[in-house]
């Protein structure tokens, strides 16, 4: 009989909760993950999760020396197994126990769904028209993923781009026009292409971070996007957040570490990685034509309050697009940085400059500005609640100016250059050079200009 070993996970968990075997015992608390490998060599099942007294007690009435296979719902239900005469199988909200001596047709089950194939992968992207989104869907559709991509009828920046526009800009992939911010109009327009999905891949984000948007988009709509892709199938999310939500002051990340939350607590057999990407280039090069045009470069405080490893938009989509197959990704926090050392803006700034043959002529503008505009603005949005929005605006600009976003230390309160992981190979400096040349077509900064 298949006998299943299992080994605590990561977590510190108090004294043994059950023993199904003299040689087979695990130290379990509720929320716990425990690695579970069935000695057939055949079948391994990734974790199991004991969520409630009632299931822990449902294990101890198989007794000493019984034989488990662990399986998730999908192969459950792919394999279709058979419980023996005087088997027991029980439920949870991530797996299922089965008792049973035949593990056959399960092990081919569940090898088969390891091994599927791009081509027969449907991956639905939400925010597929986004600045990331768009990279997403291109990187996937390159991989042979059948990608839907689900946009607004009225998309882009400002909502100028048309229907047309949008299906001609995501070639490759199906696009499914919805509202992600209407869950019933989301799930119906899913459901009406007739095709499972596998994974999720979540690129929305708020084009302000003002609060309410903030709520909706950040929260609301992507909540609506993990509920349409788990009734249409979905075993996977891949959800992208950002950096900064380690320290969360503002309403934007406050909303996007609220669901970060919700989804890591899912269950249901559902698996997800949280990528949280440092700056992107596009963000850094809003004065290069400034520069380039004889202007200042300008920074708050002496240019050296905070850093960043950037990471370009197509760097960033292939390290996505690894989430949905590496398996060393699963149930992961995912903090990513582009390659590199971390630049502060003094730094960007000077790279800036050499690349033109400039000298050097920085403007350098006290932070104590910020403090007295923001406090003049929640002031004044006590009493006309119209100026909330430039109110958090201020805040959010504030941020940037003197928050490093990098890997922040829990316990040292620091941001750590070194912890943060790097990958690709886009370099800033790559980028300036290709916008001095040609503008920044493609990475126009829209509603987030004002940052």
């Amino acid at each position: 009989m298949a006998m299943a070993k299992m080994m605590a996970g990561s977590c510190s968990c108090p004294a043994p909760l059950l023993s199904l075997s003299p040689s087979v015992s695990s130290r379990l608390s509720p929320a716990c993950d425990v690695r579970t490998t069935v000695f057939s060599g055949a079948f391994q099942a990734r974790k199991l999760c004991f969520r409630s007294a009632s299931l822990r007690e449902s294990f101890s009435l198989l007794g000493e020396g019984a034989s488990l296979l662990l399986l998730p719902p999908a192969a459950v239900r792919a394999g279709k197994p058979r419980r023996r005469a005087g088997g027991r199988s029980f439920g949870s909200c991530c797996w299922r126990a089965e008792a049973t001596s035949d593990v056959t047709e399960l092990n081919q089950a569940w090898q088969k769904k390891k091994k599927k194939t791009a081509r027969d992968t449907n991956v639905m992207i939400v925010g597929a028209t986004g600045y990331i989104g768009k990279y997403v869907v291109k990187e996937m559709v390159k991989r042979g993923y059948n990608v839907i991509a689900v946009a607004r009828e009225k998309s882009g920046i400002g909502g100028k781009a048309s229907a047309e526009q949008t299906v001609v800009e995501l070639a490759g992939a199906t696009v499914c026009f919805a509202d992600a911010t209407d869950v019933d109009s989301l799930k119906s327009a899913i459901g009406s292409r007739g095709r499972a999905i596998d994974v999720v891949i979540s690129c929305l984000a708020s084009r302000t971070g003002g609060k309410k948007d903030s709520w909706k988009i950040d929260y609301e709509a992507t909540k609506n996007s993990l509920e349409a892709g788990v009734a249409a199938g979905a075993s996977h999310f891949v959800l992208l957040s950002a950096i900064c939500v380690q320290k969360p002051l503002l309403e934007f990340q406050k909303a996007k570490l609220r669901f970060e939350s919700e989804l890591a607590n899912y269950g249901n057999g559902l698996t997800y990685s949280i990528v949280r990407p440092t700056a992107f280039f596009k963000s850094l090069g809003g004065q290069v034509q400034s520069v380039k045009g004889g202007g200042p470069y300008v920074m708050f405080g002496d240019g050296a309050l905070c850093a960043c490893k950037p990471i370009s938009e197509a760097d960033l989509a292939s390290f996505i697009a690894d989430c949905v197959t590496d398996e060393d990704k699963i149930n992961k926090v995912l903090p990513i940085g582009g390659p590199g050392k971390a630049l502060t803006p003094m730094e960007q700034g000077e790279m800036l400059f050499r690349m033109l043959g400039k000298e050097p002529r920085f403007l350098k503008v006290p932070i104590g500005i910020m403090d007295f505009v923001i406090g003049v603005l929640d002031t004044l949005a006590k009493v006309f609640p119209n100026l909330e929005d430039p109110a958090e605006f201020g805040k959010i600009g504030k941020y940037y100016a003197t928050e490093s976003m990098l890997v922040l230390n829990p316990e040292t309160g620091c941001y750590d250059a070194d912890a943060t992981p790097s990958y690709g190979n886009d370099t800033l400096e790559a980028f300036f050079d290709r916008v001095v040349r040609e503008g920044m077509v493609g990475q126009e900064l829209g509603d987030q200009a004002v940052f």
